[in-house]
């Protein structure tokens, strides 16, 4: 009777195991590894990961789920390596700094979030925001609501006066004097604090401003704002608590600091020099570009009144480099990752990205895989980016040939993050 019994349940966990079971049946699979479109594939997952990858549309089992994928290119899910989920732009954000709440923020961000997942991007890094983005990840990390799997910088760290420093061209008596709590920062020993507070609040890796930037309300745009002693001190304290370091740079000096003291990756990269491409593919760092946000920072700053004239001033001009630039550092050998800067622009239009990227020269099969093989090496995190064996089950399809029309990487069709599916569109 025992071993009745003993059977019965075995057998009962095998049926419950098969009945978990889902079949993707993809009529063309992009596979950023190996840069190559495979037609009539099958992938099979498993709760939520990928248990096999065939070729041909694999029949199903007894309690199979099928997912009818014929029609369309099916790869892994996208991932966005520098966004801003808690706001987005609009001519009236330097004034909502003083009128918003913070669950004002908040709430804006689920939508934006939900808007993210739905445009393919099953995962982003969130570079920086008011400690409302630590939040959002984990509301999405209990399904409480629909949004990319989120790494989050929490607050960005900047000197004083610098990109990242909360209070610049505040009226006097309101500015006070920030400090690391507020990812403020001047000398190693604040560096150290501020990094240990972020690991405090939550955050995943470490976002520093090196240099000046484009839509902050200071007018140096580009000029180097930490020592390499700074970024050094930031570098290994964050190797202490497990930390990657971003670094938002436009200017060569503040990259070439940046890079000499050891951080991940550049973003923007705007007026990088010959000699800071050669010191980054010595050190393997990556450059994130984020060509849509320049471009669309100059074409806001063409409408009248849209920025504060300090900020026009500086995103007429510097928005307008960074496709050449990255055109440059993709040709010399550089490490892409993919990243836009959503938020500069309007959430869900992160795609356009990839249309930049192969106007200057970089094959959509490649910038697919700085989306996500590339991505996901520089986030240190090797479940995603691809549709392999025991990687996490974050996959999309689009309605179109990416490699025959660039623009189909708007049309997404479907989504699926972590074995659950979030869009189904016939």
């Amino acid at each position: 009777m025992r071993k009745i019994l003993t059977l019965l349940i075995a057998a009962l966990v095998l049926q419950t195991s098969i009945a978990q079971r889902t079949i993707v049946h993809c009529g063309q699979l992009v596979d950023p590894r190996k840069l190559q479109v495979l037609k009539e594939m099958s992938v099979i997952i498993e709760g939520n990961k990928v248990i096999d990858v065939q070729k041909g549309y694999a029949a199903a089992g007894a309690g199979d789920k099928i997912i009818d994928l014929k029609s369309r290119t099916v790869m892994p899910g996208l991932i966005d390596m520098h966004v801003h989920l808690e706001s987005e732009t609009n001519p009236n954000n330097y004034l909502n700094g003083f009128t918003w709440n913070t669950g004002d923020y908040a709430f804006q961000s689920v939508v934006f979030a939900e808007r993210t997942l739905m445009s393919g991007f099953t995962t982003v890094r969130d570079l920086g925001g008011s400690g409302v983005n630590i939040s959002l990840r984990n509301a999405i990390n209990k399904e409480l609501i629909k949004g990319p799997r989120i790494y989050t910088a929490g607050k960005a760290i900047a000197t004083t006066g610098g990109h990242a420093d909360p209070t610049n061209n505040y009226r006097r008596d309101l500015a006070g004097d920030p400090g690391p709590k507020e990812g403020v920062v001047n000398g190693v020993e604040d560096c150290a604090k501020a990094v240990r507070q972020r690991y405090k609040e939550g955050s995943d890796l470490i976002k520093i401003t090196a240099t000046g930037g484009v839509l902050s309300m200071a007018k140096d745009g580009s000029g180097a704002q930490f020592t390499e002693e700074e970024v050094r001190a930031i570098v290994a304290i964050a190797k202490d608590y497990g930390f990657k370091v971003a670094a938002h740079a436009h200017g060569a000096e503040g990259m070439k600091r940046a890079v000499l003291g050891g951080v991940n990756s550049i973003e923007h990269g705007t007026y990088m020099s010959e000699e800071v491409m050669e010191l980054m593919k010595q050190h393997g760092t990556y450059l994130v570009p984020t060509i849509i946000a320049g471009k669309s920072s100059a074409d806001s700053a063409k409408k009248p009144g849209y920025y504060p004239e300090i900020v026009r001033a500086k995103a007429l001009v510097v928005g307008n480099y960074i496709q050449a630039t990255f055109a440059k550092a993709y040709k010399v050998g550089v490490k892409i990752a993919f990243g836009t800067d959503a938020g500069v622009y309007a959430h869900g239009k992160n795609w356009m990205e990839f249309v930049y990227m192969t106007e200057a020269g970089m094959p959509i099969l490649e910038a697919i895989r700085a989306a996500t093989i590339s991505a996901a090496d520089l986030l240190g995190d090797d479940r995603l980016g691809a549709l392999e064996k025991d990687k996490l089950a974050d996959l999309i399809a689009v309605d179109g040939d990416p490699t025959k029309d660039v623009s189909s990487m708007g049309r997404v069709k479907f989504v699926m993050k972590n074995g659950v599916v979030y869009k189904n569109e016939n």
